[in-house]
């Protein structure tokens, strides 16, 4: 049986590192950093609100909850998590955690609770919900009221919805408490709490979206933890092209993440369609089915410090937004003009341009590949370590004081001087009966570089490259 449970576990392990080696980068864009938001189902709700209060420097825009409850409410114990903060069986002490908060807060362990004096928040609790009862929502909504003014808190509470998301087509029936946890309730809740958060929005898209679901690599960020190996970005085109969007995470509840549920959480509750026409990235980490009943962790399975900033999953999160949010607005520099080639010789080409006025340098680009190391001060670069007789064609970006690109150039392309190297593929012996290499008791060597090829028979198989009249180097063109 143990032997059994590892080769289980070893198989599992194996496929996740398969699936991380597979997965994307997490896509770096622009980001307006003061349109990063939060929200979050059940334990993804309770993960919200610690991301919301702990990191309220980042998420000070604000923050939705669907069946969560104040911040820090189990205090490290699965007891009052299962008790107080799920069926409210004995009262939430919602004055000693919003003291806890401003201690927190005073000792840095999270941000200044100043930060969230104009944040927004939507707070939806299912009038049904079973799982986290409607007066743990109530208590949440009493935390909030300490930092947050009552006029910036939307609170529903009036749809017979039990413990899941709302939305209003797609789901269970309303009164069901079964996975994917996605209601059908006719309400669209993923619009309410981005309209709360936002402001007025753009109509949502009914049609086929238009941009881009990415599996992202989450080992990046955070290894074991109860995490998954990756996580789900929805990239709307605009934000892909470069245009400054705003940034929501999204957490799903227990027993929801994709290995639980697929992809239903991160394409079915109603986020994407807004985010469409929105100009809003939607960030959908995920838990591993290692974390207890694949729950964020709000009572401290994983960690001690998990409500605060250095708790694993929140600093993992935390270290996403600031991935995505890292990317470079474009410049507003024209593309250089005047770009051509001169000065060939077998390995170097001097590419030149003409000036743009307020650049700090440029880049220059052969094919694909930017070719200098460091930003290129003048208005010319020599190109090195080329093959002789060979067309390359080359572009050239000017850049801001800020590291922004301009669009490429119009392509230039040269022709190095001396003749291109040619490839022979064949068995040592041919090599050699060739000229291509010799042999010395029974070995072979490539002529004129006297590489090693190993044994002179017509089974060992060798590519030979000529880099002189009779000068010969193992590999390929």
């Amino acid at each position: 049986m143990r032997t059994s449970g590892w080769r289980s576990w070893f198989v599992a392990a194996c496929a996740g590192f398969v699936l991380a080696a597979q997965a994307a980068p997490l896509p770096q864009l622009v980001i307006d950093p003061a349109e990063t938001t939060v929200s979050g189902l059940s334990s993804g709700g309770y993960m919200a609100v610690q991301l919301h209060v702990a990191f309220s420097s980042t998420f000070k825009k604000g923050a939705g909850v669907v069946a969560g409850g104040p911040f820090f409410c189990a205090e490290g114990s699965v007891m009052h998590a299962t008790g107080r903060c799920m069926a409210h069986n004995t009262s939430i002490p919602v004055s000693s955690l919003v003291t806890t908060t401003n201690n927190w807060a005073a000792s840095g362990y999270i941000d200044p609770v100043s930060n969230l004096a104009n944040s927004k928040v939507y707070l939806f609790s299912g009038a049904l919900d079973s799982a986290v009862t409607p007066p743990v929502m109530n208590d949440l909504r009493t935390y909030y009221q300490s930092f947050v003014p009552s006029g910036n808190i939307v609170y529903k509470s009036d749809i017979a919805a039990e413990h899941a998301f709302v939305t209003d087509d797609y789901g269970s029936g309303c009164s069901i408490k079964a996975p994917p946890y996605i209601n059908d309730c006719n309400f669209d809740l993923a619009g309410a709490i981005l309209s709360q958060l936002y402001g007025a929005l753009n109509p949502r898209n009914y049609g086929t979206l238009g941009g881009s679901f990415v599996e992202y690599d989450q080992t990046a960020f955070v290894s074991g933890h109860g995490m998954a190996t990756t996580g789900w970005v929805y990239v709307p085109q605009a934000c892909a092209a470069g245009t400054p969007c705003r940034l929501h995470v999204v957490l799903h509840g227990c027993k929801q993440n994709s290995a639980d549920v697929g992809q239903q959480y991160v394409r079915n509750t109603g986020y994407n369609r807004w985010a469409d026409t929105n100009s809003i990235v939607m960030l959908y980490p995920q838990t591993s089915l290692a974390a207890t009943n694949s729950c964020w962790d709000w009572w401290g399975y994983d960690s001690l410090n998990y409500a605060k900033k250095s708790g694993p999953q929140m600093a993992a999160v935390k270290a996403m937004v600031d991935r995505v949010a890292s990317g470079t607005p474009p410049s507003t520099l024209p593309a250089p003009s005047g770009v051509g080639t001169s000065g060939a010789t077998n390995t170097s080409m001097v590419i030149a341009w003409s000036a743009v006025n307020g650049a700090a340098g440029y880049n220059v680009y052969r094919g694909a590949a930017q070719a200098n190391g460091s930003l290129i001060g003048g208005t010319s670069f020599t190109d090195t370590g080329l093959s002789p007789g060979t067309t390359y064609s080359w572009t050239v970006k000017a850049v801001d004081a800020i590291g922004s690109e301009s669009p490429p150039s119009a392509p230039a392309s040269g022709t190095t001087t001396g003749s291109a190297a040619t490839c022979t593929t064949s068995s040592n012996y041919a090599h050699v009966s060739a000229g291509r290499a010799y042999q010395t008791w029974g070995y072979t060597y490539a002529k004129g570089s006297n590489q090693y090829m190993g044994l002179w028979t017509t089974f060992t198989i060798k590519t030979l490259k000529q880099t002189g009249p009779t000068h010969y180097v193992i590999g390929t063109c």
